[in-house]
């Protein structure tokens, strides 16, 4: 089982970030993808979830109206476009899969929001 990241790395305030998610190992399509995110010094926090496998959605209030998950069954991966970024989104974000009582979770991906 696999969930590798990418897309991360450093913007200005203002800007935009798209991250992914590639998973394999797994039938994809039958879990629930979430990003969450963990800053220096705090707890990991669930940032935005699907919260079945299908098309609801589930986001923390700091990124509500900026940021948005989306998933491509056919290609096993998950996205996080991120806009209007603030120093505050400075974390690393990391792409779980959870079916039942099984969880599954990539290495993270590093995002910097500073000028």
């Amino acid at each position: 089982v696999q969930l590798v990241e990418s897309g991360g790395g450093l913007v200005q305030p203002g800007g935009s970030l798209r991250l992914s998610c590639v998973a394999s190992g797994f039938t994809f399509n039958s879990y629930a993808m979430s990003w969450y995110r963990q800053a220096p010094g705090k707890e990991r926090e669930l940032v935005a979830a699907f919260t079945n496998t299908g098309s609801s959605t589930n986001y923390a209030d700091s990124v509500k109206g900026r940021f948005t998950i989306s998933r491509d069954n056919a290609k096993n991966t998950v996205y996080l476009q991120m806009n209007n970024l603030k120093p505050e989104d400075t974390a690393v974000y990391y792409c779980s899969a959870r079916r039942y009582v099984v969880v599954y979770w990539g290495k993270g991906t590093l995002v910097t929001v500073s000028l």
